[in-house]
């Protein structure tokens, strides 16, 4: 069906998350086996991450878990929308009962389908790809502009990944004497080092999202939205987007990405450098983290978090750090340099306590906009231990989507985490 019916729209790109290995800090992942093989260049329309679909673990993930079913509903109701608006309605609507969905089965409601554990991140990840595909190919058969074409998938996009219903609650939680807080994860990264991987910051998103933390000063409602792995999604502005309407409104917020082995960090500084390690798109990027108003950008950012209370407090079996490190070019130098108590005055970024990549620039970004908006409230970033599979099913090569030992280091990180979430509400 061709639509007769155009509209603009602002651009969206690609996005990013996690932490580049530096001198200075532990890889998050091995390097990629030397027999693994890239993935095929995207067929037109396609984009490198929704090629992925195609592979085994994808489809059994999708299978597993009963989410294989979303993507052909939306494309149904894509075939019966006869207007750009129409379209949007679907492509909003579709995303919402995704993340919905997708959050009641981390939170125990509804089926759990197959075998995968309830707080899987992964069926959201692979669902939404799906989705985002079949909105491509119909959109390529509509007559729709290129630019309602982005418009839309920058409608889905948020929609499923709880951006939208990020509000920041209303005048009723704050009548019940409700705080609110904040939290955001990432989703699943380094996809072509090994398929099966799990991001354990977007399970704690889908697991915290719309509950309630009872802390010592009382009841806090905590709001989660996940991000993509897409260096260009971050240069278009979906950071600030999200956040420019939820942080107003927040007590507290906290963005959480995956980091080093067997062990969570606070991290202290954040730096305005890319330092170019591959998104979901294979894309590389390499300079300055790029911002609105350049001319007043700074080149660090800092935690509010009470990283001291967070680090001595006993939250759950991984060892809580609270991280100085930065690499920096000092005044006046040439070379990097790495500063394990945090920036030297006048220094320019290298990477911050988190590195430099998504993980460092979502850090980075949010903590920007709480000081341009003047915000007074605790935020900032910490990195959770990298999820492992248990012995012998470390070799992707094993084509094991899950076992006990996988599920239950998920739990107990989005568990600990959960803790330290309390535990800043408390002391902020």
């Amino acid at each position: 069906m061709r639509l007769a019916r155009t509209t603009g729209t602002t651009a969206a790109g690609r996005l990013g998350l996690v932490l580049l290995a530096s001198a200075a800090l532990v890889a998050v992942a091995p390097p990629p086996p030397a027999t693994a093989a890239p993935v095929a260049p995207a067929a037109p329309g396609v984009t490198v991450e929704e090629r992925r679909l195609d592979g085994d673990v994808p489809r059994r993930i999708l299978d597993d878990s009963g989410f294989d079913g979303v993507a052909p509903a939306f494309a149904a109701s894509l075939r019966g929308a006869g207007s750009y608006g129409q379209a949007e309605r679907a492509a909003v609507r579709h995303g919402e009962r995704l993340w919905q969905r997708a959050v009641d089965r981390a939170q125990g409601r509804g089926p759990a389908g197959g075998e995968l554990s309830r707080d899987d991140d992964r069926p959201l990840y692979w669902a939404r790809l799906a989705m985002t595909r079949e909105l491509r190919a119909w959109h390529a058969e509509s007559g729709l502009s290129d630019a309602a074409g982005t418009r839309l998938l920058e409608r889905l996009e948020s929609a499923s990944r709880g951006q939208d219903s990020m509000t920041g609650g209303g005048a009723g939680d704050r009548a019940k004497g409700l705080r609110r807080i904040v939290v955001t994860g990432f989703d699943p990264f380094t996809l072509d080092r090994d398929i099966r991987i799990s991001n354990p910051s977007g399970a704690l998103a889908l697991a915290l999202d719309g509950t309630v933390i009872r802390t010592a000063d009382g009841p806090a409602r905590v709001e989660t939205a996940v991000f993509p792995v897409r260096w260009g999604d971050f240069a278009d502005g979906t950071v600030e987007r999200a956040l420019r309407r939820a942080l107003p409104r927040a007590d507290l917020f906290v963005t959480v990405s995956q980091g080093r082995v067997g062990r969570i960090d606070v991290e202290r500084y954040n730096g305005a450098w890319r330092g170019g390690f591959g998104d979901n798109e294979n894309v590389s990027e390499t300079g300055l983290v790029p911002v609105k108003d350049p001319a007043t950008q700074p080149q660090w950012t800092t935690t509010t978090l009470p990283y001291a209370a967070i680090a001595a407090a006993g939250t759950g079996r991984f060892p809580v750090y609270d991280n100085t490190s930065v690499t920096e070019i000092p005044a006046g130098g040439t070379a990097p340099v790495v500063r394990p108590a945090g920036p030297t005055p006048g220094s320019a970024a290298r990477a911050g306590g988190g590195g430099d990549y998504l993980s460092n620039e979502i850090a980075y970004r949010a903590t920007l906009l709480r000081d341009r908006l003047g915000l007074d409230i605790p935020g900032g970033h910490v990195h959770t231990p990298v999820l492992q599979f248990g012995p012998g099913n470390t070799d992707p090569a094993t084509g094991t989507v899950s076992d006990p030992v996988f599920v239950q280091n998920r739990l107990d990180i989005t568990e600990q985490l959960r803790t330290i979430v309390r535990v800043a509400a408390e002391e902020s």
